[in-house]
């Protein structure tokens, strides 16, 4: 019961005014009895003629009405959704505001549009203008609209582009007093929202890219099915009256029968979604189509466009709307150069194509020469990734293909941070060119920024725990356990064994991986990858492995250390945590013994820095995340996840432990382009630590987010 009232409270102008229409048409006994026929209708009914008769007050009290008992349904579900989001996004005031002025604005204006053109032998106009209407969607359309203005894009255009596509398309299709005023109210909506918020309205012009040709052309096929799925409900009074019988096309459509029109829609919406996507295939079935539709209604109509000849004015906006469509097509050809997923498999310069050990090697090679700013940068050497080098510089870009989400992995690398971020838009721009979504993970606030000036989002997903050497020291009370833990390894004769796990005797090998096994069969769940390691990532030569070894060679324990190459490259200027693995029923103390000595021995060798690594969804502050996301819902997500995931891996327990050593907690960012695109980045990101989750795995991981 208490979220109803924090509704109310939160929104009460809409709340007021549901209250209000409802117990209105209670009273009135218009939510059973239309006002149709009865002495009430003319009282509270408005336009044209409402106006001629002298009812002025119509204007505003017919905005608590519906003239039919069905209307109430819409009228309420809209008022509720887009009333609501205009004083979220608004405040009550100015909401208040923008409903009263965007519906006197829409009722006069439509009012006004019919008075100049009912005695023009227009019958559309000239039926219009005997009509009375009812009902406040005009003005909540129009708050709506003007509340778009809050938004930040790229939702602010693809509200504003579905509110205009609504109006119009049911201004041409059904025609009503109330699509009209629709019309007027969200034009002046939209002109409005600006001085609300304080502004004067702009107009900016860019150049359109990849992307924007690809959304337009895949808007094109929307707009075209969902018109199919209009025509057989189209008013014969609407717009095109005078030149055509709506009902006879409607009737032409039935008589070729539902398939017919099921085919056209499926249609239409795999050329949109293959549109958007860049296909070269589906460019080529959309212009070809378009051209032959074309030529036929040039054939059947004829290039002129006589107003009073039956059929042509419609086609003439078909004409128009076809034309438009392939204008879109024929100019931004070269968006939809990517061949198809099979295709692209096979072609090497694909970012789908599979890679090999020979990029692997240069990747390495590259690392090792240039550095990073990314400590946890040597992951981009697994041999899941793939690699992304530009032709023109040194440096590549790390990342994994899932759900048509290329994730990069770690900051770009290259020798300078101008090169880092030129590479970063060279990596988006070939992403984008093949119909993929692009995101980087687990990268610092250096490629957060570079992305940020790319226009695109942050968000912290992860705490890097780093431990400075140079002043390590372990005194102090904050100490305690890791004193502890090298005492007692001491007494027990527990000692540190550092180096190339490949080099160590067969016995420790097969120990480590036994432990490991274990590790995993007790979780429940496959063992996680992407930026998590495991045994076959601890065996490269160039990873130091450390084991808490007693005298009778049983190890107690085991931990990964990845080499970090700074910016500007050469030997390792510090060592990476990967993986964690402790013996079951070993010495208990074994993974602060092997942290704390690995430091140690690091310390002795020259070292700077040591990285305990990040801990996913583990975060103990907020970083520098764009202000424009939806912070509570998002961190709603992820502590939600984390809490899912906590009983299997332990990534906020493992973040609490990481605190034993006095780390310097660095945020660790996720960065992508658009917003829209974040639950398909998170199911890619589900797939990427879980590629070998089955059906089973994940319903039982869904299970525990509810206890």
């Amino acid at each position: 019961m208490s979220r109803p009232w924090t509704v109310m409270r939160r929104l009460p102008l809409t709340s007021a005014l549901v209250v209000l229409i409802l117990t209105l048409s209670v009273v009135s006994r218009a939510l059973w009895d239309p006002l149709l026929g009865r002495p009430l209708h003319a009282s509270v009914t408005y336009g044209l003629p409402a106006l001629e008769d002298g009812s002025w007050w119509t204007v505003v009290v017919g905005a608590f009405f519906a003239v039919k008992p069905y209307q109430y349904v819409p009228i309420l579900l809209g008022l509720v959704a887009f009333g609501g989001f205009a004083e979220w996004r608004l405040g009550t005031r100015r909401t208040a505001i923008a409903l009263l002025s965007c519906h006197v604005v829409a009722v006069l204006g439509t009012a006004g549009l019919l008075w100049l053109t009912r005695h023009h032998g227009y019958v559309w106009t000239t039926g219009l203008a005997r009509v009375r209407d009812a009902g406040p969607s005009a003005a909540f359309l129009g708050a709506a609209a003007a509340a778009s203005v809050t938004l930040s894009p790229p939702w602010r255009g693809r509200l504003r582009t579905l509110l205009v596509a609504y109006v119009v398309l049911f201004v041409i299709h059904m025609g009503s007093l109330a699509d009209v005023e629709h019309v007027v109210g969200v034009a002046f909506g939209l002109w409005l929202g600006p001085y609300l918020v304080g502004r004067s309205p702009s107009f900016t012009t860019r150049q359109l890219t990849r992307r924007d040709f690809r959304l337009l052309a895949c808007a094109f096929f929307v707009v075209a099915a969902f018109e199919v799925i209009l025509h057989p409900f189209t008013h014969a009074e609407g717009p095109f009256a005078v030149t055509m019988s709506a009902q006879a096309r409607a009737k032409e459509l039935a008589d070729a029968g539902l398939v017919f029109g099921l085919v056209q829609v499926v249609l239409w919406v795999w050329l949109a979604r293959s549109l958007y996507k860049g296909r070269r295939r589906a460019w080529r079935w959309a212009v070809a189509l378009l051209v032959a539709v074309l030529a036929v209604q040039v054939a059947n109509y004829g290039w002129m466009v006589v107003v009073g000849e039956p059929g042509l004015l419609a086609a003439g906006w078909d004409i128009f709307g076809n034309c438009v469509g392939l204008s879109v097509l024929l100019v931004g050809r070269h968006a939809f150069r990517n061949p198809s997923p099979r295709r692209a498999r096979r072609t090497s310069g694909s970012l789908v194509a599979p890679a090999d050990d020979d990029q692997r090697t240069r990747a390495t090679a590259m690392l090792e020469e240039h550095g990073t700013v990314n400590r946890l940068a040597w992951m981009t050497t697994w041999p899941e990734n793939r690699w992304f080098v530009p032709a023109t510089q040194r440096g590549y870009v790390a990342y994994r293909v899932h759900t048509g989400v290329a994730i990069g992995l770690c900051d770009p690398v290259a020798a300078t941070e101008v090169e880092r971020s030129s590479l970063l838009a060279e990596f988006a721009d070939a992403v984008h060119g093949q119909g993929l979504v692009p995101c980087l993970f687990t990268v610092t606030q250096e490629a957060s920024q570079h992305a940020r000036a790319l226009g695109w989002h942050s968000l912290q997903v992860a705490e890097e725990a780093c431990i400075g050497l140079a002043t390590l020291d372990f005194v102090g009370k904050a100490w305690q356990d890791v004193r502890t833990a090298l005492n007692q390894a001491a007494r027990l004769g527990v000692h540190l064994r550092l180096g190339a796990l490949a080099d160590m005797p067969r016995g420790l090998q097969l120990q480590v991986k036994a432990i490991s096994s274990d590790w995993v069969e007790d979780k429940g769940l496959p063992e996680m990858g992407f930026t998590l390691g495991g045994v076959d990532e601890a065996l490269d030569p160039r990873v130091r492995v450390g084991l808490a070894v007693d005298p009778d060679m049983t190890v107690h324990g085991v931990t990964s250390w990845m080499p970090f190459h700074a910016s500007g490259g050469g030997e390792p200027a510090g060592w990476t945590l990967d993986v964690m693995r402790r013996l079951p029923g070993g010495f208990r103390y074994s993974m602060e013994f092997l942290i704390a000595s690995a430091c140690l021995a690091f310390r002795d060798e020259g070292c700077s820095v040591v990285s305990l690594s990040g801990a996913p969804l583990a975060r103990s502050n907020d970083g520098d995340d764009d202000a424009s996301l939806d912070r509570g819902t998002l961190d709603a997500f992820l502590d939600r996840l984390g809490a899912s995931l906590e009983p299997y891996y332990g990534f906020r327990s493992l973040h609490a432990f990481k605190s034993k050593f006095q780390p310097q907690h660095e945020p660790l960012y996720l960065v992508f382009p658009d917003e829209a695109a974040l639950p398909r980045i998170g199911l890619a990101l589900s797939r990427a630590y879980l590629p070998e989750a089955g059906v089973r795995d994940l319903v039982t991981l869904a299970r525990s987010g509810h206890r």
